[in-house]
């Protein structure tokens, strides 16, 4: 069986969601609503069938209709509309904040994680070094350091150099 050249392949329509945001059942019946209504206020769907429900009201009271010209009753709707659609909004962006926050714990804890990780593989670069007698590999060998990595390594020279043991 032959495959179909690689920009024919169909790729897969599933979004991948962040491990660290809460989605779907997770979520509250107040977070649903609010990720809906953000979604659908703020699309060309939206714009369009207000557009068409604008000149649908003007053209169907143009004349003898129950809201004849300067609209009093289109004018209270849209204002009502418009105190709605603030209230939203806000809680959208609170919404947005709360995700933003999420993830940022998620990646926060990645990172931590990853540099333990990378501390401990270090030190097995460091021992098998020793093992087969070859030079301990210096700091530029490892590549760049994070800051946070640099500030435990001075506090520990510190800490050394005035004598206590290192706690980290």
């Amino acid at each position: 069986m032959t495959l179909p050249p690689a920009h024919h392949r169909r790729r897969p329509t599933r979004t991948r969601r962040h491990p660290g945001v809460r989605s779907g059942g997770e979520l509250t019946l107040g977070e649903r609503a609010a990720d809906r209504l953000r979604n659908g206020m703020g699309s060309w769907t939206f714009v369009f069938t207000a557009l068409v429900f604008l000149a649908g009201w003007m053209v169907g009271n143009r004349g003898t209709g129950f809201d004849p010209y300067p609209f009093i009753l289109l004018n209270l709707i849209l204002s009502c509309l418009a105190a709605m659609q603030g209230a939203i909004l806000l809680i959208a962006a609170r919404r947005a904040d709360q995700i933003s926050s999420e993830m940022a714990a998620h990646d926060y804890a990645a990172d931590t994680d990853s540099e333990e990780l990378i501390g401990e593989v270090r030190a097995l670069v460091r021992c098998i070094h020793r093992q087969v007698g070859a030079a301990e590999p210096s700091a530029a060998d490892f590549g760049p350091v994070t800051q946070r990595v640099q500030q435990a390594r001075s506090d520990s020279a510190a800490q050394a150099a005035a004598g206590q043991a290192p706690t980290g």
